[in-house]
């Protein structure tokens, strides 16, 4: 602990984001930077805690889905220490000892390790996720991060299947540990959700690119516009690798079957995501072949990081007007006393998307405790509107643990509604074209703590084996199973 005083004397400071009103008229990132001095300021607030929740990445015994702290044991008060101090190349070393790709996790992860900062019971939490990308957009900067290919091979050669943040993290470790990896993905760029999941204004593909980059130049290699189970038969893989590991995501998307879903208009939030990102790489839009809001009356069923994505991205095409319903209650201003600290804070927040909205509009679009009844229609199949009823969260009679009110149907303008309530499970060509025992969710069934599946050698990890989840679980998940291959394949593993 550098500065025992530091938390004392420095209060918590973000770097500003551009202008609302500015960066919708675009799709570059909207973060931008601090100076070295106030990031040295912010990592002096680390308290070098006794027990140090930030980096304990566990699951508590509660009724909260969320963890507690970095689930994949960033050594965070280490490398705060270490950019109070201006050592920031040392800072690097720690951060890639846990993360394979730190740039991605200090843009796009929620930070559950703020959620249970020490400092954070009664102060404003320490800046972790703005320091730790700091560390790495300054190694890059700096050319500290090269290519660093294993110095011998094992002779072993292991498949990878999806390019995602679980299948990349695996695929870095398994290489580092000397094996020849395989990795297949069927769209036509390296990434998964990280590429086509993620709007590009809060995680830039070129950084993305890059560090494909760096893996080809370390021995990774890379199958694109492949469909394992369509274009290569998975037992093919099976047949040809001494090892298979599955990191296919979980993408089947709940759907809303209720009068009208068939409509044009109504569109899964994904759907919409990646042709827009695909379409803005492609020809910066320019081809047209996106689902357009432009001029439209839009809504988003659904809350989440994908809700507001949908949200952010239906403002930078030009929308008429936008909301954003979802069937929960507002979230309080506070924790309240079932969601104790160190518990991932479940508080009102306005997200990135939902401030640009209010910007343009003049107020959050989120409407809560809704419930979609209807679509409707122009008479020729297309959408023109829907109908909501308000709910209340009481025991329905048919079992649900909610009830729609009667007399308050509203009926709302709408051109396209995009569905953003979440996913059911793993696709499932390759699971069935396999035979893999699955999980009462229809997760691919894989051990906890050695990731295999029911047929010896074919392993899985991320979303398909636990369900939908962040990114950086993916990438816990990824380097878990990365070291349990090894193992299987040489009777023992230096993989953390």
């Amino acid at each position: 602990m550098g500065k025992p005083t530091g938390f004392l004397e420095h209060d918590r400071q973000l770097p500003a984001d551009r202008d609302p009103q500015e960066r919708i008229k675009d799709y570059d990132e909207f973060h931008l930077h601090l100076d070295a001095q106030t990031l040295q300021n912010q990592g002096a607030r680390c308290m070098d805690c006794g027990i140090p929740f930030c980096h304990t990445g566990q699951t508590l015994p509660t009724n909260s889905p969320f963890a507690s702290g970095c689930p994949i044991n960033n050594l965070i008060p280490e490398w705060n220490d270490l950019v109070y101090r201006g050592q920031w190349r040392e800072a690097l070393d720690r951060l890639h000892k846990t993360n394979n790709f730190p740039e991605f996790t200090g843009r796009v992860c929620p930070a559950p390790c703020e959620g249970s900062c020490v400092l954070g019971m009664n102060e404003p939490a320490v800046t972790i996720k703005n320091i730790e990308v700091s560390i790495v957009d300054r190694a890059w900067d700096e050319g500290w991060i090269t290519p660093q290919p294993p110095s011998k091979r094992t002779g072993k050669t292991v498949a990878v299947v999806g390019s995602g943040p679980a299948g990349l993290s695996a695929a870095a470790q398994l290489n580092k540990a000397g094996h020849r990896v395989t990795v297949y993905e069927r769209s036509d760029r390296v990434g998964g959700l990280l590429m086509y999941g993620i709007p590009n204004m809060k995680l830039d593909k070129s950084l993305i690119q890059r560090r494909v980059d760096q893996m080809e130049a370390e021995g990774v290699a890379f199958v694109t516009n492949t469909e394992v189970g369509a274009d290569i038969e998975a037992q093919t893989l099976i047949d040809e690798f001494d090892a298979v590991v599955l990191c296919i995501g979980a993408l089947k998307p709940r759907d809303l079957p209720i009068p009208g879903r068939e409509f044009n208009g109504v569109h899964q939030a994904l759907d919409f995501l990646h042709a827009n990102t695909k379409s803005l790489l492609d020809s910066k839009l320019a081809n047209g072949d996106y689902i357009c809001a432009k001029d439209k009356n839009v809504i988003v069923l659904g809350g989440g990081d994908t809700g507001t994505d949908c949200v952010a991205t239906s403002l930078r095409h030009g929308c008429k007007s936008l909301f954003q319903f979802d069937i929960i209650p507002e979230p309080p201003a506070e924790r309240t006393a079932g969601n104790p600290w160190p518990e991932w804070p479940k508080v009102y927040k306005l997200d990135y998307g939902q401030e640009e909205a209010a910007a343009i509009f003049g107020d959050d679009p989120r409407k809560y405790l809704l419930s979609t009844m209807k679509f409707l229609d122009d008479g020729a199949g297309n959408l023109k509107g829907l109908i909501t009823q308000q709910v209340e969260w009481v025991k329905a009679d048919d079992g649900r643990p909610f009830r729609e009110v009667p007399g308050t149907e509203t009926e709302w303008p709408a051109e396209l509604v995009l569905l953003s309530m979440g996913w059911l499970g793993p696709q499932d060509t390759i699971p069935e074209q396999l035979g893999l025992e699955r999980d009462p969710r229809s997760n691919v069934k894989a051990g906890e703590n050695d990731y295999a599946t029911s047929i010896d050698g074919v392993f899985a990890a991320g979303d398909v084996r636990r369900g939908m989840s962040l990114v950086v679980w993916a990438f816990k998940e990824g380097r878990g199973v990365a070291r349990e291959v090894d193992r299987y394949l040489m009777g023992a593993t230096q993989l953390p």
